[in-house]
Order: structure tokens, then C-alpha cells, then sequence
């Protein structure tokens, strides 16, 4: 499938995939969709009701690595250690890692070797990336993703219904629901009716909150 950086709304890039025109993140602005959806309405969320020291984070979609990198960023400002897990079926190329311009966006360039660590790293092996943030990234399907009550968060950033429907099923929010522990928190930048009732049927609570740049709503659900 033919694949080309693109700059999106907020200045920062993502990967366009021609022929599902479907992107990596929103084309309003990837950064702002990846502080909203995940960062604030996921991360800020879990960490006001438990305050916790430590959380371990699934994200199902890791694609261009922006999702964990803002958490990265996070965890070091908070002082908050997160153990960190993406599941991604096709990895982006190393060819495609120099248009990502996250660090610049981010001011972030005295993280700039992490970012790249980030994506250098092997697979299916866990790697201490900074003091606060463990890396583990799995090359598996969303189908084969058999964790259980492990993750205190999962960040849903799977492509659109529309191109792969597949993945907002209840059979895969089954195993979402199994992976967390009790009053986990999963986000999706998704709304759809569909994706909610789905959620609902495994069991989760799910409110819908105001969405990101260029979406009116978004998801979040509770495992009770």
C-alpha cells in the first residue's frame, strides 16, 4: 500500500495511506489529537483518580511512536514510571522515521536519542529507554493480543472503522476488557455508535467526552 508523510493542521507529520486515504492521526493536527485523546482525556484521567507512582500502559496501534513518545515526555515531568506496551502488525520503516517531526514540534530534542531508541529497539523484548519509562513492542495482530489484568490503560489508536472494521468488534474489545485490571481506562479518538455498543456488550462503562480538533466526540470506557 503506497504510504507518504504528510504535514497535518498543527504542523506536525503523519503517514497517509493513499489508497484507504486514511492517516496515522487526524489531519487536523496529529499532536493535538495524541494530547487529547491520550495524554489528557487517558493518562491525566487514570492519574487523577488513583495517583499512582507507577501504571502500565497497552497501546494497540504504536504506528509512528507519537502516542508513547508524548507519554515519555510525561512520565519524566511527572515522575511517574510507566511501563509501556505497543502491539503493531506493520511497523513503520526506518526510511520514514526522519520526516516523523515530533522532536521539533515538541521542543523536545534533548529527548531526541530517545525517540529514535524508541523505533531502533528489538521486538517482542522489554528495554528501559529512560529511568522513568519501560518500552516492550509486540509485532502481533489485535486478534492474537491475550493479555490478562495486566494494563491499568489502553490507548485504542487502531485505524479508522471505515477501512478496517475488524477491529472495533466486541471480539476484540473482549480481549481489551480481559488485558485491564479493575477501573482501567481505555480511550479512542472513535465515537461511533457502533464502537460504543460494542464496548457496552463486553462490559464496559463508556461515556462519550468532547473530541480532539476536527472531531465533535470521542470514547472513553471504564472496566467496573
Amino acid at each position: 500500500m503506497k504510504r507518504k508523510i504528510i504535514k497535518t493542521g498543527d504542523g506536525s507529520t503523519t503517514i497517509h495511506l493513499e489508497e484507504w486515504d486514511e492517516q496515522y492521526h487526524s489531519k487536523h493536527g496529529a499532536i493535538q489529537e495524541a494530547y487529547h485523546v491520550f495524554a489528557h482525556s487517558g493518562l491525566d484521567h487514570f492519574i487523577s483518580l488513583k495517583e499512582p507512582s507507577s501504571l502500565s500502559i497497552l497501546e494497540m496501534g504504536f504506528g509512528t511512536g507519537l502516542n508513547a513518545f508524548i507519554t515519555l515526555l510525561e512520565a519524566e515531568e511527572r515522575h511517574l514510571r510507566i511501563d509501556y506496551t505497543g502491539v503493531e502488525a506493520y511497523p513503520i520503516t526506518i526510511e520514514e522515521l526522519p520526516s516523523l517531526n515530533y522532536v521539533q514540534q515538541l521542543d523536545a530534542g534533548s529527548f531526541s536519542d530517545e525517540f529514535q531508541q524508541m523505533h531502533q529497539v528489538s521486538w517482542e523484548k522489554g528495554h528501559t529507554i529512560t529511568s522513568q519509562f519501560n518500552l516492550t513492542k509486540r509485532k502481533q495482530f489485535f486478534h492474537e493480543v491475550d493479555d490478562e489484568d495486566r494494563f491499568d490503560l489502553i490507548y485504542f489508536d487502531a485505524f479508522g472503522a471505515r477501512v478496517q472494521p475488524e477491529l472495533w468488534t466486541e471480539a476484540i474489545f473482549s480481549k481489551m476488557y480481559s488485558a485491564m485490571k479493575r477501573d482501567g481506562v481505555l480511550v479512542t479518538y472513535a465515537a461511533k455508535g457502533s464502537v460504543r455498543r460494542a464496548m457496552q456488550a463486553v462490559g464496559f462503562e463508556v461515556e462519550r467526552l468532547p473530541g480532539p480538533p476536527g472531531k465533535r466526540e470521542m470514547l472513553r470506557a471504564t472496566k467496573i
